[in-house]
């Protein structure tokens, strides 16, 4: 399998936010599908480094896109700590 493009993270989270934003997505279903990009995540390998992974994590952060928890959770989860 192909390894995943920091911009496609990006865009899921992205989506993933909107959606809860939308009321279509309870805290339950939003962790599911947050556990299953991770999951695809590790499994294909993100096509990026450390630093570009941190940095958009670091951007989505900073407009609201995820919280605190959700980019530590995702740096833990990847093995970028």
């Amino acid at each position: 399998m192909a390894a995943i493009s920091v911009q496609h993270l990006v865009t899921k989270l992205e989506e993933l936010k909107q959606e809860m934003d939308a009321g279509n997505l309870r805290h339950g279903e939003y962790d599911q599908r947050l556990a299953r990009l991770i999951g695809e995540l590790r499994e294909r390998k993100v096509e990026a480094d450390r630093a570009e992974v941190i940095a958009s994590l670091d951007k989505l952060l900073a407009d609201g896109t995820i919280t605190p928890s959700v980019k530590t959770h995702m740096i833990a989860r990847l093995g970028l700590d």
